[in-house]
């Protein structure tokens, strides 16, 4: 009997341990803070190996390293440092910065110059980039002087040798947000977490599920200037989702909107009807610039160029009647396979 009184006891102290790990499992933890000249934020279930504050600690060095590599706005960036750098100067770019050019310039090529690397003088003459702000666009002969100095073609990358032609300036901010949210999911990973919802300005991945098999969910939301409205909600599963549009960064005169998206090809901002395009992808990184090429494309190229290479996006382009959605047969596939879920 002295056992079996024992027995019981020891059973719900068992209990209520193993309740209570299973109830650390799926609790919520929240990170964030600022960066890029945006914020990020994490969201995850479990417990990192080494506990939290030194897993913020490790996400912040990543984001840091992100910066201090490819940041326009560091005048010691490493990404600086090639822009400013003489002409026919070979430099060796750290790992990162190399996978992100490399994939910048691939993109490059397969869009034909309508996303280009180099597009970095005519960002910055907008007053979209690290030079003040502008509120009236620039005069014809400047536009011209900074397309001189675009062309992806020119930039010579062989490993992680990187060669300045001279005067060409590179202008990664639409990859290195998605590739920071890349790199804080591996960072998550290596701290044992799988469960997982990242977010950097906007550009999100996501792994396994919210606490209790709950998915994480996102909204898109509707391209309306001075409104936030959703748009669309969608169930996110181990991928990456990226938006781009022209409803937030740009300037007006004379009641004329001036996007912040430039073609590289004409020099000058989008003049189209797209409004927004959001892509889903396994890299955020390529989601982030996909999203980005595919707004230069425009509702026709754009779509056509996700059609054909089998993306899932979804376009939201400007009509008389209102915003009228256009979705990739692989974007359907995602909305389709989501209603079946319980």
């Amino acid at each position: 009997m002295k056992s079996r009184l024992f027995l019981i006891p020891f059973t719900l102290l068992l209990l209520l341990i193993l309740s209570a790990c299973d109830d650390a499992q799926q609790r919520l933890s929240a990170l964030s803070g600022p960066t890029m000249g945006t914020t990020w934020s994490v969201k995850f279930t479990g417990s990192p190996r080494d506990g939290i504050p030194a897993l913020k600690t490790e996400l912040e060095a990543a984001l840091e390293q992100v910066n201090q590599e490819m940041s326009t706005y560091r005048p010691d960036s490493d990404l600086s440092r090639f822009n400013q750098a003489e002409a026919g100067t070979v430099q060796t770019l750290p790992e990162d910065f190399a996978k992100v050019l490399a994939a910048a310039l691939k993109l490059s090529g397969d869009t034909n110059g309508a996303y280009d690397v180099t597009v970095g003088p005519l960002v910055n003459l907008w007053g979209f980039g690290p030079d003040p702000d502008r509120f009236e666009p620039p005069a014809d002969e400047d536009v011209q002087a900074a397309l001189r100095r675009i062309g992806w073609q020119r930039l010579t990358l062989q490993g992680r040798e990187a060669t300045q032609p001279g005067g060409l300036y590179v202008d990664l901010s639409s990859i290195a947000k998605g590739f920071g949210v890349d790199k804080l999911a591996g960072v998550l990973k290596e701290a044992g977490i799988s469960n997982y919802l990242v977010e950097v300005g906007g550009e999100l991945v996501a792994s396994g599920t919210k606490p209790y098999g709950q998915p994480w969910r996102v909204a898109i939301e509707r391209p309306e200037v001075g409104k936030r409205e959703v748009e669309k909600v969608l169930k996110l599963h181990d991928i990456a989702i990226a938006t781009s549009g022209d409803y937030r960064n740009f300037f007006e005169e004379d009641g004329k909107l001036f996007s912040h998206t430039i073609d590289p090809r004409t020099g000058y901002p989008v003049t189209h009807h797209l409004a927004s395009v959001t892509v889903l992808h396994k890299s955020c990184m390529m989601a982030d610039a996909l999203a980005t090429a595919l707004t230069v494309l425009g509702p026709e190229e754009g779509v056509a160029f996700a059609r054909e290479h089998e993306l899932p996006v979804l376009f939201i382009v400007r009509t008389n009647e209102g915003p009228k959605e256009i979705l990739t047969p692989a974007f359907q596939a995602v909305l389709d396979s989501q209603k079946q879920e319980k």
